[in-house]
């Protein structure tokens, strides 16, 4: 790792636990939510009014504003006045918002390569050249496909230790949350791996290279009870697997599958994504191409003609 000024590491005294500062876990503990992404994969769709946001979730009236809320206090929203009498706003992305859309096609290429269904239309995108196609995840420098073996970080400027995120209440919808997907197995998966925080960071932090369970729970700062259940859900998800390196007592390794390392392009934009919007003292890690030796700024391209695929340009299946 290279060299860097920041702050000391964390003193196991203090009550309140710091962790290294990562741009991946930044985005997380905003996006790192079902309803939040359920709200989001429904603003793509041009959805913009809290009367349809709800009718569409079935989200209890509290929850919904309290996202609503999140999302425009953050940035990915802004509200507009449609009406006056009653006053009444919609909610439309910004460019922070729309920024997202390339975390949405990391998530349709891992599904497409994975659990492909043709008669999923979410599965078959068709890009502004007329084909129908899988998004693939490119170096914006020398344009070649990118892999997490092809990349190697070191600090940035932006390296520092921060407070761990604080637990969140948990509290139902009106609905079970297994009806809001009306039968889409993609974005019950999708849920799976980023709509819960903590089970995305454990990726997030795998693709760091950490395998036992202390490397996790010192990198994360999570209790060791909700460790052990993300863990356990990521073996059965295929996105982890057990290998045990010590016996008496038994003690196990957990590294990424096959399945599991194509996750990459959705950390690498989640990566990206922070640094450009969440970032203010810059980067806290910098990842570098092997292949061309530049800064890497990951791109999605359409595997049929090569050229960027973004939310002006791709429609859904």
């Amino acid at each position: 790792m290279a060299e860097s000024s920041r702050t000391d590491p964390p003193d196991p005294a203090l009550p309140t636990q710091l962790v290294q500062a990562n741009s991946a876990t930044r985005a997380l503990n905003i996006l790192g939510d079902r309803w939040t992404l359920m709200i989001l994969y429904l603003a793509f769709q041009r959805v913009r009014r809290f009367d349809e946001f709800q009718g569409r979730i079935g989200l209890a009236r509290s929850l919904l504003i309290d996202r609503l809320r999140r999302l425009n206090t953050v940035g990915i929203f802004k509200k507009v006045r449609y009406q006056e009498r009653p006053a009444r706003d919609e909610y439309r992305l910004t460019e922070m918002g729309l920024d997202l859309y390339s975390l949405a096609l990391s998530i349709i290429r891992w599904e497409q390569r994975w659990f492909y269904d043709p008669a999923n239309p979410a599965h078959r995108p068709r890009h502004s050249c007329g084909k129908v196609f899988t998004p693939e995840c490119r170096c914006g420098h020398c344009n070649e496909l990118v892999s997490p073996r092809d990349v190697y970080v070191v600090e940035g400027p932006g390296a520092e230790f921060e407070p761990s995120p604080p637990p969140r209440a948990q509290r139902r919808s009106i609905v079970p949350a297994g009806d809001l997907n009306k039968g889409n197995p993609m974005l019950d998966r999708a849920f799976q791996v980023l709509g819960d925080r903590w089970t995305s960071h454990v990726i997030a932090s795998a693709f760091m290279g950490r395998r036992r369970f202390n490397d996790f729970q010192n990198a994360l700062g999570v209790a060791p009870n909700i460790l052990s259940d993300r863990l356990t859900r990521l073996v059965d998800l295929g996105v982890l697997r057990r290998e045990l390196y010590q016996q008496r007592p038994d003690r196990w390794e957990y590294r990424l599958t096959d399945e599991g390392r194509d996750l990459y392009p959705l950390i690498a934009e989640l990566n990206r994504w922070g640094d450009k919007w969440l970032a203010t003292k810059g980067p806290p890690l910098i990842t570098y191409h092997r292949a061309c030796g530049h800064v890497l700024e990951p791109k999605m391209t359409c595997d049929q003609c090569g050229q960027e695929a973004t939310v002006l340009n791709v429609t859904p299946g």
